[in-house]
């Protein structure tokens, strides 16, 4: 799916990341020039440290682009080399395969499947694997295929089997919307595809399970949601959209819990549209994400 749904001519997406250096902006508008394309958007940002780091989204337009990307492709190593820097290049008229890993709550789920149905969402689903059968009828309502793997006992091993044997060569990402199951390194090494998480609490408080449960016991007066990346230590992945609500003294842990489910649908929905369409670049523990918020 294209960028933009009314753009003249297939876009391409170019991310770059490395060490700050003169030259860099122009050598790519050149590159970009060359190849007898048009740039869309370009966004930058270089930290301020002593040795700053680079980074950059541009967009770009041409007629033939797909025929032509190949060759684009050798263009940028040519030109990137010698500057030393990381880069990926994607065709934004192919969408990004998804598979959605859910437990029994649905909301975040249905909130994905809904948006995705509308064309809000640059991916395709190939499947929606839970441990639990309640979603079933709901995902085949959208003709999505429903795949369910009980997860059972102190040993995932061979559920997770089961799961990487669906998932593996078959998705470029894997979104947990509110799966209530532990991710193994072991899986995350194997899958080796970005899995991207929603957590019902402003990370990094409330970690682990009955966050509302512990806000409430604490007298909170916001509650939040974090989408991060997953990685071997629980819920500390690199953070990619958070958002919160107010709430009072007068909301039981049941009413926090209804409020927040507002606020996870949204933070998931953002963190998977923005990696869908190339707008994140992950930087150890943290990422720059390029999009239209303030």
């Amino acid at each position: 799916m294209p960028t933009s749904p009314h753009a003249p001519h297939p876009q391409a997406c170019l991310i770059v990341h490395g060490p700050d250096q003169p030259g860099l902006v122009s050598a790519i508008t050149a590159m970009i020039t060359r190849n007898d394309a048009n740039i869309i958007t370009l966004d930058q940002y270089s930290q301020d440290e002593h040795e700053s780091t680079f980074f950059q989204r541009v967009v770009f337009s041409g007629p033939d682009l797909g025929a032509a990307l190949p060759e684009i492709e050798a263009d940028v190593e040519k030109t990137l080399t010698p500057f030393g820097m990381q880069w990926r290049l994607t065709d934004q008229s192919v969408p990004k395969r998804m598979a959605i890993l859910v437990s029994k709550s649905d909301h975040c789920l249905l909130e994905l499947l809904w948006r995705h149905r509308r064309g809000e969402l640059p991916v395709t689903i190939p499947m929606v694997i839970s441990n639990h059968p309640d979603a079933a009828e709901d995902v085949r309502s959208f003709g999505i295929p429903f795949v369910h793997i009980p997860s059972q006992g102190p040993d995932k091993s061979g559920a997770e089997r089961q799961i990487l044997d669906l998932l593996k060569g078959n998705v470029d990402f894997v979104v947990l919307a509110r799966y209530m199951q532990i991710i193994s390194e072991d899986f995350l090494d194997e899958i080796d595809v970005p899995v991207i998480n929603i957590h019902h609490s402003f990370l990094p408080a409330f970690i682990g399970a009955a966050p509302y449960r512990k806000a409430r016991e604490r007298g909170v007066k916001l509650i939040g949601a974090t989408s991060h990346y997953v990685t071997k230590d629980l819920d500390e992945g690199p953070i990619i959209e958070q958002d919160v609500a107010r709430v009072d003294h007068r909301m039981n842990a049941a009413a926090l819990q209804a409020r927040g489910a507002y606020v996870e649908r949204a933070v998931l929905s953002r963190a998977v549209q923005w990696h869908a369409e190339d707008r994140i670049i992950r930087d150890g523990n943290q990422t720059i994400v390029f999009n239209d918020r303030p």
